[in-house]
């Protein structure tokens, strides 16, 4: 029945027949699955290494880990209220600087080249705090979350893929992919960055 279809167009045919699946179910998330794991690393991930090791990212990180550097936990945490507390509200001083700064501005066009691809690109900082941001998240401080704790604390060559999860705002199924952002000059590892993946578009 499929002879003929590429590897590659079976593994997105599978993954086409799970969503409909699950949407049958109301099933919204499932676990990772060897092929659209595979099909990320190998497809996806080179690429965002690529563009998280441009300037626009590993600069702004930089600085902003400066910026950060004495900040305790308190403070993250009082940050992260007063991110949650704003997405609700229409005062939205905190999450508009960041929206409006010069990363976010950069990862916005990165998701609009990506034609579909990448359903929200945000990347964090040393402590787990959003740098730059493609679209609104939830909460500002990742650091107690897997997407910030396997891979900056990982080492350069993490790297973590999620399970496909149903996104309420792109009707869209989703797995996220996370790497560390590594300083080109030194190999350090300064942060880290979260690519939502619409898997109807792997290849």
């Amino acid at each position: 029945m499929f002879q003929g279809l590429s590897k590659s167009s079976l593994q997105v045919l599978g993954i086409a027949v799970m969503a409909a699946l699950l949407l049958a179910t109301g099933d919204r998330s499932v676990a990772a699955t060897t092929d659209h794991v595979q099909a990320i690393r190998q497809s996806v991930a080179p690429k965002v290494k690529a563009w998280v090791a441009d300037p626009a990212v590993v600069s702004a990180v930089r600085a902003q880990n400066r910026d950060h550097e004495g900040l305790t936990q308190s403070e993250i945490d009082r940050l992260d209220k007063q991110w949650r507390a704003e997405t609700k509200s229409g005062s939205r001083t905190l999450i508009d600087s960041i929206l409006s700064n010069s990363l976010s501005k950069f990862l916005s066009g990165v998701k609009g080249d990506s034609q579909g691809l990448y359903s929200e690109v945000f990347v964090m900082d040393n402590k787990g705090l959003n740098a730059g941001q493609s679209d609104v998240t939830s909460d500002y401080w990742q650091g107690d979350e897997d997407k910030w704790k396997k891979t900056y604390l990982a080492g350069p060559d993490a790297i973590l893929i999620g399970a496909i999860e149903f996104d309420e705002s792109t009707q869209a199924f989703q797995s996220q992919l996370s790497l560390p952002v590594v300083d080109p000059d030194n190999g350090e590892v300064i942060g880290a960055v979260t690519v939502g993946v619409n898997v109807d578009f792997l290849q």
